[in-house]
């Protein structure tokens, strides 16, 4: 299984609504749930962020490749999670 990181921050609205849907979705998907997400606060752990090359939250990694940026759907959190399985 890959990897997966999410950079986000508290205080975003956007980033607060991804992280429902991660739980939502590995809810739903029963086969998701295996996935682990590592999820950072860019702002208060700032030394992860390193050598990372995006501009806004939230963003996914999987296996170091950014999968996605910016604002999220609940299709795209799931599609994100399906691609770290293959």
């Amino acid at each position: 299984m890959k990897s997966v990181k999410i950079f986000h921050f508290e205080a975003c609205p956007y980033c607060r609504e991804t992280m429902r849907w991660l739980d939502e979705v590995k809810r739903e998907h029963p086969e998701l749930a295996a996935v682990t997400v590592e999820k950072v606060d860019e702002r208060l752990e700032p030394q992860k962020i390193k050598g990372y090359d995006y501009w806004y939250v939230p963003t996914f990694f999987v296996d170091g490749k950014k999968a996605h940026e910016g604002v999220c759907s609940k299709e795209i959190v799931e599609r994100v999670l399906r691609s770290a399985l293959n």
